[in-house]
């Protein structure tokens, strides 16, 4: 048996802490990379909610609340817009921005504000 050990760097830590704040800005301002974010996020989510830096998957949930809240708010509603409803679709949109922008804005603030320590982690491995 012999004992690997790996170092996650601060910066490193820090940089894969903003990565879901950045996708939901790029989501709502460029629309049609919305619904390819919806997936995307649940891979970077379930990447990072279990970082060795605990901060990381603190941060990710919180991004991901905000993400999954609105636009799980978005189907009981629109179910309600009346014929295409391309004025409440662009409202809702507007509502999002306002919403989504400045949370994730005020968020990467956060995260560039706390302190961020390296992670040792060690592992055991079988060698034959």
């Amino acid at each position: 048996m012999r004992e690997t050990t790996k170092i996650v760097t601060g910066e490193s830590a820090k940089a894969t802490a903003r990565l879901f704040n950045y996708g939901n800005i790029v989501a709502i301002l460029l629309p049609p990379l919305g619904m390819l974010w919806m997936g995307l996020s649940m891979l970077v989510y379930a990447m990072n909610r279990h970082h060795p830096n605990e901060k990381v998957g603190y941060y990710t949930q919180q991004a991901a609340y905000r993400l999954y809240g609105l636009f799980g708010l978005l189907i009981p509603v629109a179910t309600f817009f009346p014929g295409k409803g391309l004025i409440y679709y662009l409202m809702t949109w507007v509502v999002f921005a306002a919403v989504l922008i400045p949370w994730s804005i005020i968020d990467i603030r956060r995260i560039n504000r706390d302190s961020w320590e390296d992670v040792v982690i060690q592992s055991e491995t079988l060698h034959e």
